[in-house]
């Protein structure tokens, strides 16, 4: 189990680095078709831990220095150049895929980005089912959720004021 657990960490810290690759590449879109180019955020994984000190004391060792959270409240985010992880200790059952619209990767607001409302209204254009559902009526801060085929959850998760496009 512990080689699935360092696969999976591996795995995903893969995806951090190739999503926070600068270069930016457009969806393949079949020609005679328009589509809405997601913005999807700063990309993070937060991963549920079973021990937060001994988590957040493994990951310094890779220089992994935390930029936020409370360990007393058993969560905390660590970074690493462009990398970012959350370690959470009884909080999620799975490890989570987070995307932060609106956000620089050091929790910067942008002044221009696509709203969470916006991303969701398009995925469920394009027939995505979601698990959790932002407040279409609303605006600023708001999240929503949905399933990878596999069941990996991924989380959209804007924490400022929306936009003005």
């Amino acid at each position: 189990m512990q080689a699935l657990t360092i696969f999976t960490v591996a795995g995903a810290l893969a995806l951090v680095a190739i999503a926070s690759d600068t270069t930016t590449r457009s969806p393949q879109v079949p020609q005679g078709k328009a589509t809405t180019a997601l913005e999807l955020g700063i990309f993070s994984v937060s991963l549920t831990v079973k021990d937060i000190k001994a988590s957040k004391a493994f990951y310094e060792k890779l220089d992994f220095r935390q930029v936020g959270g409370k360990l007393e409240q058993n969560w905390v985010v660590l970074q690493n150049g462009t990398t970012t992880i959350g370690l959470f200790q009884g909080m999620f059952d799975a490890n989570i895929l987070t995307f932060n619209p609106g956000w620089t990767k050091d929790k910067q607001a942008l002044k221009d980005f696509q709203d969470v409302r916006e991303l969701q209204s398009t995925l469920k254009q394009r027939g995505i089912a979601l698990t959790t559902e932002a407040d279409p009526a609303t605006t600023g801060p708001a999240s929503f959720t949905l399933a990878d085929p596999d069941g990996n959850m991924i989380l959209f998760d804007q924490h400022v004021p929306s936009p003005k496009r």
